[in-house]
């Protein structure tokens, strides 16, 4: 891997290292699980559950890179980055911003499921990356 002096220059690499859509799925689902933790310890003081948020966050983003994705985790390589990336990558999941930054990535998707099929439900579709 060449090196990266920017945060610019990491996120077209972190996209790239998470373009099976596999993989992005089960790291907005440990982020989901992580901030649900971090409420539940705001709400109660219970320190088992920041660890919980830690196991739920990392251990789902490992997981994926390891049996969805195919990947690398640049958790160990940019650990800074890797999380301002990993809230990046939600926040622009929730305003539907990301497939715009996959697309100026060169992923091209090939989604999950799609919104509409032609008969106007939705629908199945296989799952793959770039």
């Amino acid at each position: 891997m060449r090196k990266l002096r920017s945060f610019e220059e990491f996120w077209p690499h972190y996209l790239h290292e998470h373009r099976d859509p596999r993989t992005r799925t089960m790291h907005l689902t440990g982020t989901t699980i992580a901030g649900l933790m971090i409420f539940a310890w705001m709400a109660t003081g219970h320190e088992s559950f920041l660890g919980l948020a830690l196991v739920g966050s990392y251990g789902l983003a490992w997981f994926s890179h390891l049996v969805a994705g195919y990947s690398r985790s640049a958790t160990f390589w940019h650990p800074l980055w890797s999380l301002r990336a990993d809230l990046l990558m939600y926040v622009k999941w929730l305003n539907r911003t990301l497939d715009d930054d996959l697309r100026r990535a060169g992923i091209r998707e090939r989604r999950a499921y799609s919104r509409k099929s032609r008969s106007g439900t939705r629908s199945l579709a296989r799952a793959g990356g770039d």
